[in-house]
């Protein structure tokens, strides 16, 4: 009985309802940043442009949203999450559906530009509500859902989009993403929380300044995961991006074959995901979780650099390296929160997470130019490496700013 009891009390929690609707906004962002991939080659021959031109609209999201969300995560500490929260989703949408109402390849950069100032908004808002909302013994299994809703939405945009495409056309398909977009906004301005957990900030006056600032975000344990979620973002993308090819290159690894080990890596990883959301419910060391699931990594992935496994094997090294990078992200954001002060979520998370952005800057430019010289078996000795690299970040941190 006791345990049907704190089900039906678990199932009650008015905090469900603000982690549901911050998971749709967050399912929301991850599709938006897919939503080009998938319809790329009919938005290309409508317009007739290059590779490198309609490059443009993706390099104009991921700049100007990189640009802004620190600045962005100031002003949700200060106006609020869920104002700016709402705004963000709605700036999305439109241009999305004004991109696919128009008939302009200019118009199109430019909404993605400003689709970009929406995509500034998801991480710092996200995770201040969060922690604003949620109570701290549930606030870990709270990010992993989080985590996890943003997964989905990766997973479920091609298939989504393609279908849309061959009923209604790629612009039906931007339509169709844009409503998404505006139903998440109205699902979010009508959901209120009910709870305000002790680690929300205190009520501040008009005119004063949200705790921190710039010293804040320079100080050393910012800086510090600010760097890690730079290692995780380049691990990342060396796996995903290069894995494949440097398996055939290194080990005449079949592409089907390279493939299902990536796609087991992929899966595994959401998998882990929600297995890290329960291992930070039980326990408050999350940088030692973190490091643990980094040294799996480090050891499936110098265990690839080192032998060919075979098929079976390379897929069960692969997907087990897959699911500690899931579990370890609970942990990543668990970490963050501990060190930052009451009252400055949203700078602190928009500001740490544009570690992402670094390491998608950076992780092409090191694995590419690792595959270019012709040294495939180095593209795992490297993931290898920055994964001990973010096992010192963790190891060794700084407990808390000030």
């Amino acid at each position: 009985m006791t345990l049907a009891t704190e089900i039906l009390r678990a199932s009650r929690a008015p905090h469900l309802r603000i982690v549901g609707v911050i998971g749709a906004a967050h399912f929301v962002s991850h599709y938006y940043i897919l939503l080009l991939a998938p319809l790329l080659p009919f938005v290309r021959a409508d317009y007739d442009v290059s590779y490198t031109e309609i490059g443009l609209a993706l390099a104009a999201f991921n700049m100007v949203s990189t640009a802004l969300q620190t600045p962005v995560g100031f002003l949700v500490d200060w106006l609020g999450a869920r104002l700016l929260l709402v705004a963000g989703l709605l700036m999305g949408a439109g241009a999305f559906v004004i991109a696919g109402l128009v008939d302009s390849f200019w118009v199109l950069v430019a909404m993605f530009a400003l689709a970009g100032v929406g995509n500034a908004v998801y991480h710092p808002a996200d995770y201040a509500m969060l922690s604003h909302h949620v109570p701290h013994d549930r606030i870990g299994q709270a990010f992993s859902v989080h985590t996890f809703a943003g997964m989905l939405g990766s997973a479920l945009a091609p298939p989504s989009l393609l279908m849309m495409q061959s009923a209604w056309g790629w612009r039906g398909a931007f339509i169709g993403a844009g409503v998404l977009g505006f139903a998440a906004a109205a699902i979010l301005s009508v959901v209120r929380e009910q709870t305000t957990t002790s680690a929300a900030a205190p009520p501040r006056a008009a005119n004063q300044k949200p705790a921190g600032g710039l010293r804040l975000l320079l100080s050393a344990p910012i800086l510090l995961n600010l760097f890690f979620f730079a290692l995780l973002a380049t691990i990342s993308g060396g796996l995903y991006n290069y894995s494949v090819a440097a398996l055939g290159a290194l080990y005449g690894t079949p592409v089907t074959v390279a493939n299902a080990a990536l796609t087991g890596n992929l899966l595994l990883s959401a998998f882990g995901v929600l297995a890290g959301g329960l291992v930070v419910g039980r326990t408050t060391r999350h940088g030692m979780v973190a490091a643990a699931g980094l040294v799996v990594m480090a050891l499936m992935t110098g265990l690839i650099a080192s032998v060919d496994l075979g098929s079976l094997a390379l897929i069960a090294a692969m997907t087990v390296a897959g699911f500690f990078s899931g579990v370890i992200m609970p942990s990543r954001d668990m970490i963050v929160r501990e060190i930052t002060p009451p009252g400055s979520f949203g700078k602190v998370f928009g500001f740490v997470t544009n570690g992402f952005n670094i390491g998608g800057i950076v992780s092409p430019l090191i694995f590419g130019a690792i595959m270019d010289h012709g040294s495939p078996r180095l593209v795992f000795v490297s993931v290898t490496a920055f994964c001990l690299m973010a096992v010192l970040t963790v190891a060794n941190r700084p407990r808390r700013f000030g």
